[in-house]
């Protein structure tokens, strides 16, 4: 009997939007092709106990709470990496910054002993190209707007959920339509499991069913405008129910939690939010920095107001849906946006355009074609198998 090619979904913990993709492709495959191949999910940097991994994996959770404090610093990383190119950008991410994890990586991959290795993080597809002996073939999704230079480290074969970044990735010599494809967002499936109308879910909420409902977050560390631009809402008079979701931050929470706001707002403050999309769905507008939340505001058919993106990245992201999808709003001014909040509060007419614009992209949503590539990427690899 033949041997099960060995298909692994290594996890990385740098923003939440590097895990929840990786959640999606794994369960789209895992329900599609599971039975054929054997499946191995790795919570990779931690699951070894190794001390130089774990802090490695906390260093780029930490870079990403610095970009969201300080977006100068965000950027100009963006810059430096754009200008030294994908060779030494990679080589001082991995080599210099953190050589001994770097090594301990490269071999804990090997441990694994994958045949295909389906990354959502530049980190985990390096160490899978450093292998030499018995290399796994590599899949990698960037679940940014663009390839930037991290994610244009070699890779068998890349996928991307937005035309402009695949058509900008078609220019360079190294692509080509046969490794790189595009492909939805990767959106988690529980996004397709939710099929009450918002009334209904409010009920479920218990928040009021008529009240222009707003949802702020700023990704899972909640860094960000959230609580200037919560303090200013909650004491508008106007009917509006707030929900201010403050992720991992504790500090934000019990600050948040300690306000109190008008009669006429109903102020719901929460810590990390296991119900995300069910909020989304509950919601009218999402308010808060640009990043892959944005793609399940859309997908829900809500308004985005972005309040603020951390570097370059981000900056794309907010783009393709104010410019290309067209359901998104830049709005840096906490003061403006509250405002902008209380008009569409008074009148919702405003809000239609954008409903329309985010619910006719639906179709670019779902892990049903990502896993069909990778399947028919493996069979051409492993036709064996």
């Amino acid at each position: 009997m033949l041997k099960k090619i060995r298909v692994l979904f290594p996890y990385v913990e740098a923003g939440y939007g590097h895990i929840m993709p990786m959640r999606s492709i794994e369960d789209a495959f895992k329900n599609k092709y599971g039975d054929r191949v054997e499946i191995v999910s790795s919570k990779f940097f931690t699951e070894t106990n190794d001390s130089h991994m774990i802090k490695y994996e906390k260093m780029l959770s930490n870079h990403v709470r610095l970009y969201n404090k300080l977006p100068p610093i965000g950027f100009l990383g963006s810059i430096v990496s754009d200008t030294v190119g994908v060779r030494l950008s990679t080589f001082g991410c991995m080599r210099l910054i953190g050589p001994v994890a770097c090594k301990k990586g490269i071999e804990h991959m090997r441990e694994l002993n994958a045949d295909v290795v389906v990354s959502t993080h530049w980190a985990s597809n390096y160490y899978a190209e450093h292998l030499k002996e018995k290399k796994p073939k590599t899949v990698m999704y960037c679940p940014d707007a663009q390839l930037n230079k991290l994610f244009e480290y070699r890779c068998d074969m890349n996928l991307i959920s937005m035309p402009y970044g695949y058509l900008k990735a078609l220019r360079k010599k190294r692509y080509n339509i046969h490794n790189i494809k595009l492909v939805p967002f990767l959106i988690r499936k529980e996004a397709f499991e939710i099929n009450e109308d918002r009334k209904e879910i409010r009920r479920k909420l218990g928040i009021p069913e008529d009240n222009l409902t707003v949802l702020l977050a700023e990704g899972g560390y909640g860094i960000g405008k959230m609580d200037r631009v919560t303090k200013l809402l909650i004491k508008q008079h106007v009917p509006l129910t707030v929900i201010s979701v403050c992720g991992t931050n504790e500090k934000l929470y019990k600050e948040l939690k300690a306000l109190k706001s008008t009669d006429e707002v109903t102020y719901v403050p929460l810590g990390f939010a296991e119900n995300m999309l069910e909020l989304q769905a509950a919601s009218d507008i999402f308010c808060g920095k640009s990043g892959n939340i944005l793609a399940e505001s859309t997908f829900f058919g809500n308004l985005s107001i972005v309040t603020h993106f951390a570097n370059i990245i981000e900056r794309n992201i907010a783009d393709h849906y104010i410019n290309t999808v067209g359901c998104a709003i830049k709005e840096f001014s906490p003061k403006k946006t509250a405002d902008l909040i209380c008009g569409f509060a008074k009148d919702r007419s405003g809000l239609l355009q954008y409903r329309e614009a985010a619910l006719s992209y639906h179709e670019y949503f779902g892990a049903e074609k990502a896993a069909d590539i990778i399947w028919d990427f493996i069979k051409k690899n492993y036709p064996d198998a």
